[in-house]
């Protein structure tokens, strides 16, 4: 009896830290989620992307040099292929869309002699880009928060791509307008650009935290150590 209770103890405890570990991963929301494609998706070269296009939907990621005919400036006169400009307002610890305008010019990604298009009116959640940010109350901004209180919190987000970057994109290879080739979301996933090497995007992704995923990849690898030995002081003793 006690041979069958020490594995099954183990594999408890084990079943539990990975919970625990999957639980506080959840509380990232959808950048967890947005974080977990960035690393698993496969990537494959452009040109096979294009070549994807025309047959069966498959959810990929490609990387390569940004590349606009008709970019737009900021106001620092870099040429940008999108700019989405976010104002909220703080309620309860949470920030809630006031205002949410995009400006976007057609655009590619090229590597070597090939392009693909990004479908970048389907981008979301899965932009993942360094945004500026400023924060203020509603008082300073009375054109656009008259009816709050003018002690609410307010903050401006500001995320933008340039015509001068290198990108990496994870969606779905379609044919879209003109029959062009173009990465879009699909298969129920997000379509993701970040223009950061992945152990950036994935800082930014945690907001700068390092508690939590600290906390979530001990509990997982526990997990594993502990299912692990339970599984095995099974097998021992089962045959002996």
């Amino acid at each position: 009896m006690i041979a069958a209770v020490i594995p099954l103890a183990f594999l408890v405890a084990g079943l539990v830290a990975l919970a625990a570990g999957a639980l506080v991963l959840r509380t990232f929301g959808p950048r967890y989620r947005v974080g977990r494609l960035l690393t698993t998706t496969p990537r494959v070269p452009v040109g096979a992307a294009v070549a994807l296009a025309d047959g069966p939907p498959r959810y990929v990621s490609v990387r390569g040099r940004i590349d606009a005919a008709e970019p737009f400036e900021d106001d620092a006169h870099r040429p940008l292929v999108f700019r989405r400009t976010r104002l909220e307002r703080r309620d309860r610890g949470t920030w809630l869309a006031l205002e949410d305008r995009r400006e976007i010019a057609e655009f590619e990604v090229h590597e070597g002699l090939d392009a693909i298009g990004v479908d970048a009116g389907a981008l979301d959640t899965g932009l993942v880009v360094v945004s500026r940010e400023a924060v203020g109350t509603a008082g300073e901004v009375p054109e656009h928060a008259a009816a709050l209180p003018p002690t609410t919190g307010i903050r401006l987000r500001i995320e933008q791509v340039s015509a001068v970057e290198h990108a990496i994109v994870a969606g779905v290879p379609v044919r879209g307008p003109a029959d062009r080739p173009h990465m879009t979301a699909g298969l129920g996933r997000p379509l993701i650009l970040t223009t950061l090497e992945p152990p950036e995007a994935m800082r930014l992704l945690a907001d700068g935290q390092t508690r939590r995923p600290l906390i979530a990849a001990i509990c997982l690898a526990a997990g594993l150590v502990l299912v692990t030995i339970g599984l095995a002081a099974a097998v021992v003793g089962a045959v002996l």
